[in-house]
């Protein structure tokens, strides 16, 4: 039997464990001031943006417990099953070279770093169940590492202040990025977060979005839109898109607060594999 394992930087949330055939999501820890919460577990959304929005807290991450990953992996392969781990981006997260370094000796575990997040690995879960009873965890390794190169984030946040903070955003792009009247179009490229573009006012913006998704995706893949916070501006962009974009969506995600954390609240945007 192959399992299949994600972190919380999927923003799967537990009870879509059942939906995706996810055997266990690992919770990244996020800490507001002294309080620290594990994702998805012990901290209601609602209250996570209360503290950061009213109470002007900013969130910060950090690694899982690496010890009851262990222990749980260790079951699985004692059983005699192959496990494979997709994590977060390595550009992103010290999850994934944590996570290789615990399970380098187990030749039963497969570690992958997506070299995305959030709907990209959502994707890519799909991608696995597509195979997990008819191949084996090697060829369906292989065939994860050749499309999670087409993996791309489209988004826009409201602002660059926590991607900045959090270390994943430059000072050269968080300042251009941050000019009054321009709209910043973020996403992970070359392992990394980056600026990928930029429009004036956020109707020209998303009108950009559209008209580029349009031209770039691969209409055999599912698409993911994602939002923090409220999604009003998501749904702006999603009537502004073509449906035979649109009608492609698989998950409508309010992103896990250990990525709200680093985007801020009212970021939106889609996730999607673009033609090879």
């Amino acid at each position: 039997m192959i399992r299949l394992i994600v972190d919380s930087g999927s923003s799967i949330k537990p009870e879509e464990k059942e939906e995706y055939r996810i055997d266990h999501i690992i919770p990244i820890r996020v800490m507001l001031e002294n309080d620290d919460y594990l994702d998805g577990v012990n901290l209601d959304n609602d209250v996570f943006y209360d503290r950061i929005i009213n109470d002007k807290i900013m969130p910060k991450t950090s690694l899982p417990a690496l010890v009851d990953v262990e222990d749980v992996v260790t079951e699985y392969t004692d059983a005699g099953d192959d496990v494979i781990i997709l994590s977060m981006a390595s550009g992103i997260s010290g999850t994934y070279n944590a996570l290789r370094l615990t399970f380098e000796d187990n030749p039963k575990v497969y570690v992958v770093d997506t070299i995305s997040a959030v709907g990209g690995i959502r994707i890519l879960v799909n991608e696995v169940n597509k195979y997990r009873d008819t191949k084996s965890a090697d060829e369906i390794v292989d065939i994860i590492n050749k499309l999670k190169e087409r993996i791309v984030i489209y988004a826009i946040p409201e602002t660059l202040l926590y991607l900045h903070r959090g270390g994943r955003l430059s000072k050269v792009e968080y300042l251009l990025g941050s000019v009054i009247g321009i709209k910043p179009i973020i996403g992970i490229a070359e392992n990394k977060v980056k600026m990928l573009g930029k429009g004036i006012g956020l109707v020209r913006t998303m009108k950009k979005i559209s008209e580029d998704v349009m031209k770039d995706f691969d209409k055999d893949y599912p698409v993911v839109a994602e939002y923090t916070y409220k999604d009003d501006n998501l749904l702006k962009l999603i009537k502004k898109t073509d449906p035979e974009f649109t009608n492609n969506i698989i998950a409508h995600d309010n992103l896990s607060y250990a990525i709200a954390a680093h985007w801020g609240p009212n970021a939106f945007g889609f996730v999607y594999i673009k033609k090879a």
